[in-house]
């Protein structure tokens, strides 16, 4: 069985108590979580929980449809990478004194595509947005200069298909319209 990283996008209501639950379906599965990133959607009142796993494909369908069956949970998509466009964020806090040599610090922004937040006599911050890969190559650079603070971001992420939540959730409703409990049985 061959693991590969999968992204996973849940819409949900806003309420207590989601995260504990989609963590203790991920957990019954032996699935460690990557990065997880919680955001608001474009739709108000839905949320979107942004999850990287390592897993098979076919044991992140079965979690997927797991998920899917929660009360609060909307609709959930599964991806790989190439089916979406993401980015990770990090920041990097290092001795002013390990960057200040020559324009050391002017090549790593530039050859780097990072940005300085802030700068003070006993450190900089520096600002990086990217994949995994990159960030993790700009803090390898960074390492010998001093690092005193690192932290990333979880995923952010948005799909390349076209239809949106919106178009799921009215479908979502148009299918509920016409179940046998909805019909006015008056007669």
């Amino acid at each position: 069985m061959n693991k590969q990283e999968f992204t996973i996008s849940l819409f949900t209501e806003d309420h207590i108590g989601i995260m504990s639950q989609i963590t203790i379906i991920l957990t019954r599965r032996q699935i460690n979580i990557d990065s997880i990133t919680a955001s608001e959607s474009a739709v108000k009142g839905v949320q979107m929980l942004t999850l990287v796993v390592r897993a098979t494909a076919e044991m992140v369908q079965k979690v997927a449809r797991q998920m899917q069956k929660l009360v609060d949970v909307l609709k959930v998509f599964v991806h790989t990478s190439e089916e979406i466009v993401y980015q990770e964020l990090a920041l990097y806090k290092v001795k002013t004194t390990g960057l200040m040599s020559g324009n050391m610090i002017d090549h790593i922004v530039r050859d780097h595509n990072a940005r300085i937040l802030e700068v003070s006599p006993e450190y900089i911050v520096i600002e990086k947005t990217g994949h995994k890969t990159q960030i993790n190559d700009l803090l390898h650079v960074l390492q010998p200069s001093g690092v005193l603070q690192f932290v990333r971001s979880g995923r952010v992420a948005v799909t390349r298909q076209v239809k949106e939540l919106n178009a799921y959730l009215d479908e979502m409703d148009e299918a509920n319209q016409y179940k046998p409990d909805n019909f006015d049985t008056n007669n």
